[in-house]
């Protein structure tokens, strides 16, 4: 079955070049002008990945991905940025993009970005233990992918869920870097070394409120949960 792409793309010209080239490979592809609109036709329709450029009219696009990840936290996204918007690209890591890709770009370029990432997002992800586990003052479902601590529960995305599972797996040893990325993100390169480092901080957000439960970054070689 073809993958279908939501692309946001205000600019006309590039916005028609890029539909037409992904429909001629095999991407149904449905173009809209504005970050408002994306959102209206995610809402409508099923999406295997979207596209969406930093800077549109009515709803950037960074804000139009927290929209998307309220709705659906697991869909692959990818933003088209100018070089001046790199800053842009670290929030896209926090919010949970996939990938980047800066203007002007190859065709070639993207189609290699947009099948790199619905490769790793559709691998079958690290195995998990069925029953909760306990971490300090924490207890994690990884079924349900919930971090309860006393009355409070966080929902953790899917990456953030299978990156505390290999942790765990880990726990009180040394988990190395480059097994860890190949675990939960299968292909190590800079970018997704970039996103691992800002799903790490955010676990560690996450287990602050018991100080026996750290994850500690080993120099030169990755990270130890202690728990």
């Amino acid at each position: 079955m073809d993958k279908k792409i939501l692309l946001a793309e205000d600019d006309g010209n590039l916005g028609m070049l890029l539909r037409n080239y992904l429909n001629a490979k095999n991407y149904v592809t449905t173009l809209v002008r504005t970050g408002t609109q994306a959102l209206e036709a995610f809402s409508k329709s099923a999406f295997d990945i979207c596209i969406f450029d930093i800077m549109m009219p009515e709803m950037d696009g960074i804000t139009l991905a927290k929209e998307i990840k309220a709705l659906n936290r697991d869909i692959p996204i990818i933003f088209l940025t100018a070089k001046n918007q790199q800053e842009d690209i670290i929030e896209g890591f926090i919010i949970g993009a996939d990938d980047y890709i800066t203007k002007p770009f190859s065709m070639e370029e993207l189609l290699y970005r947009i099948e790199a990432v619905l490769r790793r997002t559709r691998v079958a992800p690290p195995p998990v233990r069925e029953d909760p586990y306990v971490l300090g003052s924490f207890t994690f479902d990884p079924l349900s992918q919930l971090l309860s601590h006393e009355e409070e529960e966080i929902k953790l995305t899917t990456k953030e869920a299978d990156l505390l599972n290999v942790l765990y797996q880990h726990r009180n040893n040394i988990l190395e870097r480059n097994d860890a990325l190949k675990a939960v993100w299968i292909v190590d390169n800079y970018f997704n070394a970039r996103s691992m480092d800002v799903y790490i901080s955010k676990l560690r957000k996450y287990l602050r409120k018991d100080p026996s439960v750290k994850i500690l970054n080993v120099h030169g070689k990755g990270y130890k949960l202690i728990c």
